[in-house]
């Protein structure tokens, strides 16, 4: 065979290769495959695979996949492999991730409003509670955050905190004073203790097992299931159900990535968060019980307390939002109730 031959045999080659790599390519891309061509959204955040808000996001990832027809859907990234809350939130703010759940207490640093809900007692009853999320109030302070870049889409149930220690009972605020206790990394937590006699002392959540272990904090403050989740019953033995405060998880979604969605879009998803909230407080009631019923066969007290003592020794906190972003929402929510 001549050099012109195989010149032709070769150029024929590879002509039947860039043909056949075309045709797939264009049947791969025609095969009705929704998945390939879905609106995907990233959304993290720090809590496990078990845990209700974890169980209710699924669930909107269920929804928003049945609401758009299998033309969105939701990558959910649990257990901090994206990152702190505070390092999701400031992605969200760049666009480089799409939603997370984040406490409310940590929204205070980029939306100071939020604060309001770190007011001891500030809600009569948890029904009350509720009421004001669920309506006109509740639906405005989702939106108050689009200044920062962050749209809120829904609610989730934390419970109620409160008091656990590794020494001794927390019956009154008086059992407080000289006591070194743990809070997140909020003005308002910070206030309420020192206002109730104790020395407020923010800690990592994922160091304080070891802290209240070797005596760097005396107790801390969280709901029923965190208590049990964390396993800090194994070291604190004294649990008091003051139910001082009930600071709401937020499901916040990226301003950049909400106007990048149609309207259509927006509606199915906001519809999937609604429902996933609905589904969630479910799961949390259930789990609350569940976790109280298991600290106490660990052998954790259960103490006695009167929450209108405590109430009482942090009134004053109120008188200290006067003239701040947050003042404004606390006579809205006193108001309303």
């Amino acid at each position: 065979m001549d050099r012109k031959s195989l010149s032709f045999l070769a150029v024929g080659f590879f002509v039947g290769i860039l043909v056949s790599s075309v045709s797939f390519s264009f049947i791969t891309a025609n095969r009705g495959d929704s998945v390939s061509s879905a609106r995907v959204l990233k959304l993290a955040h720090g809590l496990d695979t078990a845990h209700p808000v974890h169980l209710g996001m699924v669930r909107m990832k269920e929804r928003l996949e049945e609401l758009s027809g299998g033309t969105m859907t939701i990558d959910i990234y649990p257990s901090g492999v994206l990152g702190s809350e505070v390092q999701c939130i400031e992605q969200l703010q760049g666009g480089v991730l799409a939603m997370t759940k984040t406490s409310t207490a940590a929204m205070e640093n980029f939306i100071p409003e939020f604060g309001v809900f770190g007011v001891p007692y500030l809600f009569k009853d948890e029904e009350t509670y509720w009421n004001i999320l669920d309506g006109e109030i509740g639906t405005e302070l989702l939106s108050v955050g689009d200044k920062a870049g962050l749209h809120g889409l829904c609610y989730y149930d934390s419970g109620s905190r409160n008091f656990y220690s590794t020494k001794k009972p927390i019956r009154s605020p008086k059992d407080l004073v000289g006591m070194k206790i743990r809070v997140q990394n909020s003005r308002m937590a910070m206030a309420m203790i020192e206002a109730m006699g104790g020395s407020p002392t923010p800690i990592a959540w994922g160091e304080l097992y070891s802290s209240l272990a070797q005596g760097v904090v005396d107790g801390a403050e969280n709901n029923p299931p965190s208590f049990e989740s964390s396993r800090h019953f194994e070291v604190s033995k004294f649990f008091t159900p003051d139910a001082h405060t009930r600071v709401p998880d937020l499901l916040m979604i990226s301003n950049p990535v909400w106007d990048s969605l149609t309207s259509q879009q927006q509606q199915w998803l906001h519809d999937a968060a609604v429902e996933s909230s609905a589904y969630q407080r479910e799961l949390w009631a259930e789990k609350t019980k569940e976790s109280l019923a298991a600290v106490v066969a660990a052998g954790v007290e259960i103490v006695d307390c009167d929450p209108a003592e405590f109430q009482a020794a942090c009134a004053s906190i109120a008188d200290t939002l006067v003239g701040t972003p947050m003042e404004p929402w606390l006579n809205k929510i006193q108001a309303a109730q």
